[in-house]
């Protein structure tokens, strides 16, 4: 039996998305396009784009989650996400990855959502 070593104390549970990229700004608005179909908020404000990462070739890869790992649309969602995503001029390839380490909490909602689904 194999025992994981827990992270060191300040080390990030998600990678860092690249928030300085000019197309970051153009992919959340993306995201934002594409809604979990059982609550009425998008993905983005609902926290479950975990990771941004655009490269210097204007790759995209994207981290998602989903609010539970038996949600019905597990095989849609990464679709969706690069569907999204791939309308943006000017990015040349999306890759989307599905994890759930970290799980997903109501306290990765933006206020935005929080306020929209009445926990504000």
């Amino acid at each position: 039996m194999t025992q994981e070593t827990p992270p060191l104390e300040g080390t990030p549970l998600i990678r860092p998305s690249t928030t300085d990229h000019p197309l970051h700004d153009s992919v959340v608005e993306a995201c934002r396009t594409v809604f979990d179909p059982e609550i009425p908020v998008n993905i983005y404000d609902l926290g479950l784009i975990y990771t941004i990462e655009i490269n210097d070739e204007d790759d995209a890869n994207i981290t998602i989650t989903l609010t539970a790992p038996g949600c019905p649309v597990a095989g849609e969602m990464p679709e969706w996400v690069q569907n999204a995503v791939s309308c943006v001029e000017g990015i040349r390839s999306v890759n989307v990855e599905m994890t759930f380490d970290p799980q997903w909490g109501m306290d990765m909602m933006s206020d935005e959502a929080r306020l929209e689904l009445g926990f504000m």
